[in-house]
């Protein structure tokens, strides 16, 4: 594989097949945005497989589709094209520390407005419903994203017992098949599509659990399994994996989640704040 995948496309353009060359000219025609996207939104805005997809990603030297978009946003002709207004602005070494900090702010501020503008009243109070009814409420993610799930079961913890973290994938599993009904999964995963988190998912639906579903790419194959998807902002980059502006806008469904649960029986829950608020103030100095 030469070092510039453009290159390498470009050597490669008049043996492609129509649909992949019509894939290669949205990719050059969108070099910037294309990393940013699933193959799932690729394969839809240029009108071709995802099957395409794989094979042109393959026939690049590539193993797949992610190391496609790693390969595309390593590419040095990025920085030259310009991006989207909406994509937010990459640190560069040679930022000073006021620069790097305001892109820094403007990337959070971009996740905010993003999953405040993704937010529907009808999806959340689905959400809040779900959890309100639930015997148990399991908090899942894997990767960088179990310390969301982490987050909104520490949250919830101020106010209920009901909501269960459990870190490893396997325990996962295995708490996903003894599920029921009467419980539900609150799984969060910015990519929606890894194999150990569609394996929980495909048991949790075969037990018939409620799941709802914290992602950016509402169009995944977890979503498909998700009874509610509620999907937070911000593009993140295949370098910028991990990026704190990506967890602000899960952080900020977190709290409409926890306080449309609240809301639901106040004084309950209230009497219950007060009573951890009181239990943690005497383990402090």
């Amino acid at each position: 594989m030469a070092e510039n995948i453009l290159d390498s496309i470009t050597k490669q353009y008049n043996s492609l097949t129509r649909s992949g060359k019509k894939l290669a000219d949205y990719i050059f025609a969108n070099t910037a945005s294309t990393q940013y996207m699933s193959i799932t939104s690729l394969a839809e805005n240029c009108g071709v497989s995802e099957a395409t997809i794989t094979r042109f990603c393959r026939g690049l030297g590539l193993s797949g589709y992610n190391d496609f978009k790693l390969a595309l946003a390593k590419c040095e002709r990025i920085s030259n094209l310009g991006d989207p207004s909406d994509i937010p602005q990459t640190i560069n070494a040679e930022d000073d520390f006021d620069t790097m900090c305001h892109k820094l702010h403007a990337s959070n501020i971009v996740s905010l407005n993003e999953t405040l503008e993704h937010l529907n009243e009808k999806t959340l109070n689905q959400a809040i419903d779900l959890l309100s009814a639930a015997r148990h409420v399991y908090c899942f993610g894997q990767g960088g994203s179990m310390v969301m799930a982490m987050e909104a079961w520490a949250r919830f913890s101020t106010t209920t017992s009901n909501f269960i973290h459990i870190e490893d994938s396997h325990m996962q599993t295995m708490a996903a098949a003894l599920a029921s009904p009467q419980d539900v999964i609150l799984f969060f995963s910015y990519s929606g599509s890894t194999k150990d988190m569609e394996e929980v998912l495909e048991l949790a639906e075969e037990q018939k659990t409620p799941i709802i579903l914290v992602t950016h790419f509402p169009k995944s194959r977890a979503a498909e399994i998700a009874d509610v998807v509620l999907q937070c902002g911000y593009s993140e980059s295949p370098l910028q994996s991990g990026s704190i502006a990506a967890k602000v806008g899960q952080l900020f469904l977190i709290e409409c989640l926890f306080y449309g649960y609240c809301r639901k029986n106040p004084e309950i829950r209230a009497a219950a704040r007060s009573a951890t608020a009181q239990a943690i103030a005497k383990k402090l100095l």
